[in-house]
């Protein structure tokens, strides 16, 4: 049985795609609409809609606050790649590397076996040596000049 965030998250997705990539969302009617508090509304949106998994996400405050949810372009892969490489940061866990190397392996931007050795290449079995939190360095550098020779 589906957790209530598990609904929640797929009842945006849907959302999501009947208005062509993006919608406008007021926690406090979800919240209604689903029986629940609306931090659990956020909870879902902060855990399920990051840029590592495709969403940029905008909220706004008071009287009539609200979230949009935008679904990043991944028509061109050129501006996803190049969207992912500038919001990754100095460094990268590998539980990270590995979500946005499913996403563009999802999104048909890279190949599945591509995807494997962007895993082998940035998990901790080949990096593990490298102490703490240059490990994590490692990877985002690794990870970044990949994805850039994807980009030539």
């Amino acid at each position: 049985m589906a957790s209530l965030s598990d609904i929640i998250e797929t009842f945006i997705k849907q959302m999501i795609s009947d208005t062509n990539g993006a919608v406008e969302i007021q926690r406090n009617e979800l919240a209604n609409q689903f029986n629940c508090v609306p931090s659990q509304i956020n909870y879902v949106i902060s855990t399920r809609f990051t840029t590592d998994r495709g969403y940029y996400v905008e909220s706004r405050r008071g009287g009539g606050g609200h979230v949009r949810i935008k679904r990043i372009n991944v028509s061109r892969p050129g501006n996803y790649l190049m969207h992912i490489v500038s919001s990754m940061g100095n460094s990268i866990s590998q539980q990270s590397a590995e979500v946005f190397i499913n996403n563009f392996i999802d999104y048909d931007v890279i190949s599945e076996r591509e995807g494997y050795i962007m895993k082998a290449a940035s998990s901790d079995r080949v990096i593990g040596p490298v102490p703490m939190p240059d490990r994590d360095m490692l990877r985002a550098t690794l990870l970044k000049n990949m994805i850039m020779s994807l980009l030539v």
